[in-house]
């Protein structure tokens, strides 16, 4: 929808701990809070605090990217979110990931380097739910990261580009840092009331 361009602060922590900050010229307008238990959105400017239990659904409703959240925080650490101790097989350059005999996931290696290039998602009907292309891949002291992520859920129309600007990885964060306290001066709302 539309063309938005948004500054974040992105700090993942896998399997289950997310914290995403979007950024003005004029300080934080969001920020979310996501760990095993709940996700908290923050709206500093509204004086609005939202509260829900840790769900795909509720994941949705802010990051617009339907997964669970140990696969969003896969996604963000540049990497394919599949399960590796799914049945795979070998198809060319990619790998077929296929519980209960079905392909859920593919992941292409279309690159020099050993690193995957784009990974797919597929839903029930074997349609692509939803895409991710890793590229431009820059050398930390952790290995090869993907600086850019082109997300696309084609059956929605929605496309999402995210670029790294200064990535740290294996980072130590505070657990403090995935959980929010409720401010005194703001009004609490159950996060069902967003839409999603």
């Amino acid at each position: 929808e539309g063309k938005h361009g948004f500054d974040e602060a992105v700090l993942v922590q896998r399997p289950d701990r997310l914290r995403l900050e979007t950024l003005s010229i004029l300080g934080a307008i969001l920020i979310v809070t996501a760990n095993d238990k709940e996700i908290i959105g923050y709206h500093p400017r509204d004086g609005v605090f939202v509260r829900g239990q840790s769900s795909k659904a509720n994941l949705l409703r802010y990051t617009q990217i339907p997964l669970e959240l140990d696969e969003i925080t896969m996604l963000l650490a540049g990497l394919p979110p599949v399960d590796a101790t799914t049945p795979w097989r070998q198809e060319g350059n990619s790998l077929m990931f296929s519980p209960n005999g079905r392909v859920k996931d593919a992941v292409a290696f279309e690159s020099q380097l050993a690193v995957p290039t784009q990974w797919q998602r597929f839903n029930g009907n074997g349609a692509v739910e939803l895409t991710a292309q890793f590229s431009d891949y820059i050398t930390t002291a952790a290995g090869l990261f993907p600086s850019k992520i082109d997300v696309e859920a084609p059956l929605q129309g929605k496309k999402l580009e995210i670029r790294f600007q200064e990535p740290e990885l294996n980072a130590t964060i505070p657990a403090e840092s995935f959980s929010q306290q409720k401010p005194g001066h703001v009004q609490e709302i159950p996060i069902e009331m967003i839409g999603s």
